[in-house]
């Protein structure tokens, strides 16, 4: 049998006080005393109610609500960027819903329309991979939803982004390798219809151009971002012997998958091949040669999306899309420190 819904008519009546000092009292109204405010809070506790936030979104007209749509969480380059999206959300006073859409654009478009029949206030994105139908997007413009691409990124005019400095990023890790002695680089790209693969790989070739160092395009392996997809780039030039002297990989999950591949081989990391990333973990510490990387600071990635998309929420009639750029560092750690060649 179902249970009863408690409403704040039965608080009120519990109490012997009108409907609308309860409404008050919960909202935290200054009309309603402390004494008698944390009464009926009290009493909502305990006979269980809990509020309806749907209604009292349509009444109010804002929802005090975001979403948030992200190709995966396992990686913790996103679970790093939700947990921050999350403690900037409390202390703004909103609630989060979280989607993740598996790097599957279909899923990804169903969660979107979810969260807009939510009514939620805005959404955070970063897309899937396979993304190529910006429909949702322009549905969502209409109904005036405030959108923030973070990280990854639609060819769209005329929309907010908060992104790293991938092209930058990338050209700091092979320059720094090629100042080291290194010449013979690989890089394991991602996918390049996705701005963070294609705006690293561009920093890549930038970075040898400028040093005059030649670049050898089977040492270009376009993938995923995925250790499997490190993995098998790796052992595809080591199955037709043409390894490179050191690989940038295009996230730290594919330089894992080099790890895995080049002790698999009886290899080693940095003296036989090595090895530098973009993107960081806690993780990455504790590999044995510990990985250096580009770093990318998921706490202003997601500081600068939600301040953005507040903003926008705030002022929805007339704002001015922004695109915001978070510079990258790199920390050197047991890899890339060295030239280790005769």
């Amino acid at each position: 049998m179902q249970s009863k819904q408690i409403t704040l008519n039965d608080i009120a009546q519990k109490l012997g006080v009108s409907i609308i000092t309860v409404s008050k009292a919960l909202r935290g109204h200054p009309d309603i005393s402390t004494s008698t405010a944390e009464l009926i809070k009290k009493t909502a506790l305990e006979i269980g109610y809990t509020p309806n936030l749907l209604a009292r979104n349509l009444a109010a007209g804002k929802s005090n609500t975001i979403g948030v749509v992200l190709p995966q969480i396992a990686h913790h380059f996103f679970s790093s960027v939700i947990d921050q999206i999350y403690s900037q959300a409390y202390v703004n006073n909103y609630e989060v819903f979280l989607t993740v859409s598996h790097e599957n654009a279909e899923m990804q478009n169903k969660q979107i329309q979810t969260l807009l029949s939510m009514r939620v206030d805005g959404i955070i994105i970063s897309i899937s991979q396979d993304t190529t139908d910006f429909t949702i997007f322009e549905t969502a413009r209409k109904k005036k939803v405030p959108f923030v691409f973070m990280d990854r990124i639609p060819n769209l005019a005329n929309c907010n982004t908060v992104t790293v400095d991938d092209r930058g990023g990338a050209y700091k890790a092979v320059d720094h390798a090629i100042k080291l002695g290194y010449r013979n680089i690989a890089h394991f790209a991602g996918n390049t219809r996705i701005n963070i693969g294609r705006e690293r790989m561009i920093g890549f070739v930038n970075a040898m151009n400028d040093n005059n160092v030649p670049i050898n395009n089977d040492w270009i392996i376009e993938g995923d971002y995925s250790e499997k997809s490190g993995y098998d780039s790796f052992m595809k030039l080591y199955n037709e012997k043409n390894l490179p002297d050191l690989i940038l990989a295009v996230t730290y999950p594919a330089a894992i998958g080099i790890y895995k591949a080049v002790r698999e081989v009886g290899l080693r990391i940095p003296d036989d091949i090595d090895l530098i990333c973009f993107g960081n973990s806690e993780v990455q510490g504790f590999l044995s040669p510990p990985l250096s990387c580009i770093n990318q600071s998921t706490e202003q990635l997601a500081e600068k999306s939600m301040e953005l998309l507040l903003h926008n929420i705030d002022n929805v009639d007339n704002f001015q899309c922004k695109n915001l750029v978070v510079d990258t560092d790199m920390i050197l750690r047991g890899t890339c420190i060295k030239y280790n060649r005769a």
